[in-house]
């Protein structure tokens, strides 16, 4: 891994806009001299103006690492490339050379319309989709005009200034002029996960490897904790990591949709191959055309692969989709919808889902817990002289009263980060430095030698800090936040390390409200109802989360802490998991443990998190959930992003992605039902028929309708039966129900074909005309039976979906009347074929509908024993 990032930087740099751009190479680059340094890329230590970065993106372009598109050329080319296609061509050009021409000509017809309708309409969903990842772009904090500007990070040019604190992703390739103890994630480019220190440096040495850099930060990687300011010496594909990227990138692992997807794919695979060898065999041994039967073969392998699967799977995905935005959803992967709809457990912190997120300060106190001014009027002084991360709880400081500290000068600022847990600002006033810290009260306590009590100093000793202890945790369990607030006089130098972080004297604690959401007591049980259970992960108190989580209706039970998950094996821990409701005091790793354990027990687990902390889990969760306003690191991570953190508008995405599900197993029900039980027809009458079934080209119209009048399905409402519980794959029951339903269809093909031979006498012109209204008319409205598990007559269809799939039986019952039908080997139907035909759906519609209750209901006694036994994976394959 190493030494391509080498091979990356060891190229020639971007030239400089301006006339006599400096040639040296990228490591000379990182070797210089920071006034060599700003020389080269043109700039100054105050950034660039708007302008002068406007002619600079006409240069290098937008600060893209290459994200792949798919062109239409390249579309198309993919799509003459499926093997069935192939084959289908191939087989046309055969009949042009053997004098063919009509055949040949109507093959190749199918094959373009066929082809023009899935493209047209997979680049209509694939535009759709690509809009919406737009409107999560990575943004980067970016010093323009004099003003510091959140802006797109594709806009980016070389000599930027960019500022960075933990949880962002870095978003150029660039040289740090000012940094605190900033720690950078470099995993993506060097595979080691332990971060890595970063520092400013004047006159840097020559490294080996760029990526022991310390001044230099890289594309791709993130800030783990600290702030620094950088400027941009390279973008896009000239980064290290715009070289590498396709070669670190990863395929993450398939989602259940996908899966699923694949086991339909390999089902009907083998149904193809051998219904198509045992037809080649039976032409071949009847003595038949090799042609006419190879035709007749690769028809009917087209007639029974449904080949517009993906333009419908893509169309009904991005449609949901696209609702899923309009109700503030968005999804940045198509199939994430269908796991979004599968989910049955969301993992979630409490702040910002469970409660508003908005802190207010409610009390500041000293040790013992009585009123005291002095905790707050530090925590002022450190949160109004604060750089680095801005929390809630700094704002609800900053917002309670105005303090005036124009008499304090800050000194230096120690950032928070997940290891210490606190934040400390030294501030000077009449020659004497304090350094204030204020941060979690356990973690603070730690440092703390002393406290504060009626303006005296006294030893933090074991009574006196049992007496604090109790304090804050009393305050927790009132379920307030609270934050300790210490200090120390030190003394005045040029640096602060969190070293200086000892000896610390506690003036105190401040307490914070954060007041459960309006109506999220009726979200979480309208969740609950819908298959879905909440579980919270939060940082906090056990007594914090039990006080928030009884109030919005979550049954604590017996909480369990991170300190137990870490003694707890993996068996173990999956087996505590599913019967625990609340986790506190949670550290990311052992998050991203419970996420896993879940998963273990065949539970499909969405996450919802957005600090940097829980990107681990959220890229190890069936589903992601972040939201807007999360670091890049947690967005980059998700799968879906909410445009307002509130549960409601998960609950609602749930249900559109449910939506989907059930219009795409729609379409796979039908596809294998109808089209297996016609194929077995031909299959079969190829044995006593004294000529094919139905023509190679007349397979082709047929299919090709039959799959027109399919393609509004994305259209269609779906029964609120089918929203109320997680939709799981089952490719048993899509086999189960093409092996019954299938029959009964080839028993009224059959019954045609007795009808026509007997009573209209039929030559084999008429028998195919007949047979090909009848397949189409009973293979296309059983829909309507089929769209619903319930009453058909109390489900109503969407009109889109009525008026396509009628529009096409209309069709294939006028075409033997039209002047076309000559050419398509058709002749007139007698009258009285239609009365006959009436009677034949109908009855044939009742007995499917007979047919799917009995199945439906087998399956629902199935789910209830698999669920008793504690897996919902039971049914799935």
């Amino acid at each position: 891994m190493r030494f391509r990032l080498a091979d990356a930087l060891h190229r020639p740099p971007q030239r400089r806009p301006a006339d006599g751009g400096d040639t040296s190479t990228a490591t000379d680059v990182l070797s210089m001299p920071i006034e060599a340094f700003l020389r080269s890329v043109g700039t100054q230590v105050e950034g660039l103006d708007q302008a002068e970065a406007s002619r600079r993106l006409s240069i290098y372009g937008e600060n893209d690492t290459g994200r792949q598109r798919n062109g239409s050329l390249k579309a198309i080319a993919k799509a003459l490339l499926n093997p069935l296609v192939a084959i289908l061509l191939l087989s046309s050009l055969v009949s042009a050379f053997l004098g063919e021409a009509t055949s040949a000509a109507i093959i190749v017809a199918m094959v373009m319309l066929s082809l023009a309708l899935d493209f047209g309409l997979s680049y209509r969903s694939q535009r759709a989709a690509e809009r919406l990842r737009e409107e999560v772009a990575p943004t980067a904090t970016v010093r323009r005009d004099g003003a510091w500007k959140e802006l797109p990070r594709r806009v980016l040019v070389p000599g930027d200034l960019v500022r960075l604190s933990a949880g962002d992703r870095i978003p150029a390739d660039a040289r740090l002029v000012y940094a605190r103890d900033l720690h950078v994630q470099q995993a993506a480019l060097t595979g080691e996960s332990a971060p890595v220190e970063k520092r400013p440096v004047d006159v840097p040495a020559r490294v080996a490897n760029a990526a022991d850099a310390e001044h230099v930060v890289f594309l791709g990687t993130s800030v783990v904790a600290g702030t620094a300011t950088a400027i941009v010496f390279a973008t896009g594909g000239n980064a290290a990591f715009g070289k590498i990227a396709g070669a670190l990138a990863e395929r993450p692992p398939p989602t259940g949709f996908e899966r699923g997807l694949a086991a339909f794919s390999l089902l009907i695979m083998r149904t193809v191959f051998f219904l198509v060898l045992f037809v080649m065999m039976a032409s071949v041994a009847f003595g038949r055309s090799g042609l006419e039967s190879l035709l007749f073969a690769v028809a009917l392998a087209v007639g029974l692969t449904p080949e517009f699967m993906p333009m419908i799977t893509t169309v009904t995905l991005a449609s949901g989709a696209i609702r899923m935005a309009k109700r503030h959803v968005i999804v940045k992967h198509l199939a994430a919808s269908d796991n979004f709809g599968s989910m049955d457990i969301l993992l979630s912190d409490k702040t910002g889902t469970l409660t508003s997120g908005e802190m207010g300060l409610e009390s500041s106190v000293d040790a013992h817990g009585v009123a005291s001014e002095r905790p707050f009027e530090l925590a002022y002084l450190n949160s109004a002289h604060e750089t680095g991360i801005s929390s809630p709880l700094d704002k609800a400081i900053l917002a309670f009263r105005f303090v005036d500290t124009q008499a304090w000068r800050k000194l230096d600022e120690i950032p928070f980060d997940f290891e210490r847990r606190c934040l400390s600002i030294v501030v000077l006033r009449d020659d004497h430095a304090v350094l204030i810290a204020k941060g979690a009260p356990e973690a603070l306590l730690q440092r703390c030698t002393g406290y504060e009590s009626a303006g005296r100093i006294l030893p933090l000793d074991t009574d006196a800090l049992a007496g604090c202890t109790a304090t804050f945790r009393s305050l927790g369990e009132q379920g307030l936040r609270v934050l300790a607030v210490a200090f120390r006089d030190v003394d005045i130098r040029s640096g602060y390390s969190t070293q200086d972080e000892s000896a610390l004297v506690l003036a105190g604690f401040l307490s914070f409200v954060d007041p459960p959401l309006v109506g999220v007591v009726d979200t979480l049980q309208a969740l609950g109802r819908d298959g879905i259970g909440v579980k919270v992960l939060t940082g906090d108190s056990d007594s914090v989360a039990r006080h928030v989580c009884g109030k919005v209706g979550l049954d604590p039970g017996r909480i369990v802490l991170g300190e137990e998950i870490d003694a707890l094996s993996d068996m173990g821990l999956a087996a505590l998991a599913e019967r625990t409701t609340i986790f506190a005091r949670m550290l990311p790793a052992q998050k991203h443990r419970v996420v896993t354990a879940l998963q273990g027990r065949g539970h499909v687990v969405g996450f919802l998190g957005d600090g940097v902390n829980d990107a681990p889990s959220l890229h190890a969760a069936d589903i992601g959930i972040s939201v807007v306003n999360a670091t890049d690191i947690a967005k980059d991570a998700a799968d879906i992003i909410l445009r307002e953190r509130r549960l409601d508008v998960l609950h609602d995405g749930v249900i559109e992605g449910r939506r989907a599900f059930a219009n795409v197993m729609k379409y796979l029900l039908m596809g294998t039902s109808s089209n297996f039980g016609n194929m077995f027809s031909m299959a079969a009458g190829v044995l006593f028929l004294p000529f094919l079934p139905m023509l190679p080209m007349q397979i082709l119209l047929n299919n090709f309708l039959y799959d027109l009048s399919q393609v509004t399905i994305p259209t269609d409402r779906v029964d609120d039966e089918q929203v109320h519980g997680p939709q799981i794959w089952d490719i048993r029951l899509i086999r189960n129900f093409m092996l019954l339903i299938g029959p009964i269809s080839s028993v009224y093909d059959f019954l045609t074909f007795l009808v026509l031979l007997r009573f209209f006498r039929a030559d084999e012109t008429l028998f195919h005309t007949g047979w090909f209204v009848e397949s189409l008319a009973t293979q296309t409205l059983v829909l309507f039976v089929i769209r619903t598990f319930g009453n058909p007559l109390r489900s109503r269809p969407s009109g889109l979906l009525i008026a396509s799939t009628l529009t096409v039986v209309a069709v294939s019952m006028m075409l033997p009347f039209t002047p076309w039908a000559a050419a398509l080997g058709f002749t007139a139907l007698p009258p009285s074929f239609f009365a006959f035909l009436g009677v034949a759906t109908a009855t044939y519609l009742l007995i499917v509908e007979f047919a799917k209750r009995l199945l439906f209901r087998r399956v629902a006694r199935q789910a209830c024993a698999g669920s008793s036994g504690g897996s919902v994976g039971d049914l799935s394959s």
